[in-house]
């Protein structure tokens, strides 16, 4: 029988004298996979090559400093999301403050206390983990909407240029900055639903009748039942979306026949979005609408369909929009 693998992350721990390496060797070694570099030049070649999980970089070394070591491993694709902690004998805050110019998340003063060095590497190792956690969720986010493109006779390039109209009004309307970019993240979820719809119903070519209507309207919920309950952030705000995008501002939408602000305003912003995109962009069953002719028809459904205090933020972002348009075309 194999060997089970060893799953603990990797340091690489960089110091010009042995000595002070065999400190941190004999502080990590317990819970860490330790690699080893005397000079910066074979830091530099290690980091590539094993890319470790985090680097405890010494500063005062020949040839290459660790000032020079962190400004070339955040240079370089390959290397720049790992984090160095810099741990050396010099003391002054303008030191530390080239650290972390130099991109250093940490630093530490020698000697080194064995606790400490201990806690800081747990730490940075755990705001990681977090970042890859993140990372991969809104992964699975953009994904599910792929699948759900697969199932319709939109492009991909549609759900990126809504979000990113979604994005821009939403800042335009004095969002922050931060829940844009969650809005960013959760408008390709607003179709998700459409994985439940049989294929008769949503890719047939002439209009639906009662039935196949019936069927096609209940997408919404269809898609708030993908994405589950969450108590907030990005896929909380998804289901938001997906649920509610088909509202209208005067009640006649679906598919709960919400009105005014009792729709979420993350879908009033993804509902603008979705549309414009809509009719501008070409489709198996129609031509796309002229810019101008486009916006006009935004303008004439302030409120009946769209946010009455929405729109005229949006109309005004149209040379941003054009921008969007043009750089994800399909």
């Amino acid at each position: 029988m194999n060997p089970a693998p060893d799953l603990r992350p990797r340091l690489l721990l960089v110091d010009d004298e042995p000595t002070n390496l065999q400190v941190l060797r004999h502080i990590l070694q317990a819970d860490y996979r330790l690699l080893f570099a005397t000079d910066g030049e074979r830091a530099l070649q290690v980091a590539r090559e094993q890319r470790p999980d985090l680097v405890l970089l010494d500063i005062m070394m020949p040839n290459l400093d660790g000032y020079a070591v962190c400004r070339l491993l955040k240079a370089d694709a390959a290397t720049a999301a790992i984090p160095v902690i810099f741990i050396t004998a010099l003391t002054d805050s303008q030191d530390e403050t080239a650290g972390f110019d130099a991109g250093a998340v940490d630093y530490i003063t020698k000697p080194v206390s064995p606790p400490v060095v201990r806690a800081r590497v747990r730490t940075h190792l755990s705001l990681v983990r977090l970042d890859e956690l993140r990372e991969t969720r809104l992964q699975i986010v953009l994904r599910l909407g792929r699948a759900a493109e697969y199932k319709d006779n939109e492009t991909g390039m549609h759900v990126i240029r809504m979000s990113h109209f979604a994005q821009q009004l939403a800042l335009a309307a004095g969002c922050s900055p931060a829940w844009a970019e969650d809005l960013l993240n959760a408008a390709p979820m607003h179709d998700v639903g459409k994985i439940g719809i049989p294929d008769a119903v949503l890719r047939k070519p002439g209009p639906l009748d009662a039935d196949e209507w019936a069927t096609m309207r209940r997408h919404p919920e269809i898609g708030a039942e993908i994405i589950g309950e969450h108590p907030a952030g990005v896929l909380q705000l998804a289901r938001e979306i997906a649920l509610a995008h088909h509202e209208k501002w005067d009640g006649s939408g679906y598919p709960q026949g919400l009105a005014g602000e009792a729709i979420p305003l993350s879908a009033r912003i993804v509902a603008i979005a979705d549309v414009f995109d809509a009719l501008t962009t070409r489709r198996p069953y129609k031509e796309p609408w002229p810019v101008h002719e486009a916006m006009d028809h935004i303008t004439a459904q302030a409120g009946k369909h769209f946010d009455p205090a929405l729109v005229p933020l949006f109309v005004p972002l149209l040379p941003v929009l054009q921008e969007v348009r043009a750089r994800w075309a399909d």
